[in-house]
């Protein structure tokens, strides 16, 4: 287990945090009101999965933990006929919710673009891509076992908890609620400390590298590939030292192949 970020305390771990107040609009003027290089790496590493799905070959998918970041739903857009973001706080909740009903914010046309250009078989508009979306309040880990063709998870378990152990397990639920044989595909922040958001909003953080990812998912998943990119000086410094990019999908049953 990794050592406590509280300095001999006992480990934040989820539930321990009041996630209903996360600070959205603090978090989206910090990290998405442009298209900064870490993000156009992660579109670009994923593209290489989605280019590779028909469109509409998945019937639904799930981004796990869905926060207010709304460039994985694109892409899942591209394949993917129900797109579910599920997501516990009511403050990412509503942003969705109001993204979907009222239209995207001006600022996420040019990731849709830069997807665009990496999946072409997107839709020619970003609310034609979200209207595929279905936005969930509710607790990731109940989600149901092998719902799901696709599962992504962005940023979420190595941001909920300060306890490797619990970090371990939402990767394993993540895993849990595709299909055998469905596909996953994740991104996590390397390192991350317990971090803040604007000036005083104080959040957890499970430090993580592409070993300790690796070592969590190989038990869970075949095909798998994990990389990273380095930190982005355009964006805040957490603390961080980069990017741990995934893909993998869950063990086929017996006799299946592809």
């Amino acid at each position: 287990m990794l050592a406590s970020q509280t300095f001999g305390a006992l480990p934040i771990r989820n539930d321990d945090v009041d996630w209903d107040t996360w600070p959205v609009q603090d978090y989206l003027a910090e990290n998405y009101r442009e298209l900064h290089p870490a993000d156009a790496e992660v579109i670009a590493h994923h593209a290489e999965l989605y280019r590779k799905l028909a469109p509409g070959s998945i019937a639904q998918s799930v981004e796990f933990g869905a926060g207010p970041n709304l460039y994985p739903l694109m892409l899942a857009a591209s394949a993917c006929r129900r797109v579910d973001a599920v997501d516990a706080g009511a403050a990412n909740v509503a942003y969705l919710t109001g993204q979907l009903r009222h239209g995207p914010d001006a600022s996420w046309q040019p990731f849709y673009a830069l997807c665009r250009r990496h999946v072409p078989n997107l839709p020619a508009t970003l609310p034609e891509a979200l209207s595929r979306v279905r936005v969930i309040h509710g607790d990731v880990r109940g989600l149901p076992s092998g719902r799901y063709g696709l599962a992504s998870m962005h940023f979420v378990a190595e941001g909920a908890t300060e306890d490797f152990t619990e970090f371990t397990e939402f990767c394993r639920l993540f895993a849990r609620c595709a299909v055998p044989g469905g596909h996953l595909v994740a991104a996590f922040m390397e390192n991350m400390p317990t971090y803040r958001i604007g000036r005083a909003s104080r959040w957890p953080g499970c430090p993580v590298d592409p070993d300790a990812v690796r070592e969590v998912f190989a038990p869970l998943t075949e095909w798998l590939s994990v990389t990273r990119i380095n930190a982005d000086p355009t964006l805040p410094d957490y603390g961080d030292s980069g990017m741990v990019l995934m893909t993998g999908r869950t063990p086929s049953p017996p006799g299946r192949y592809g």
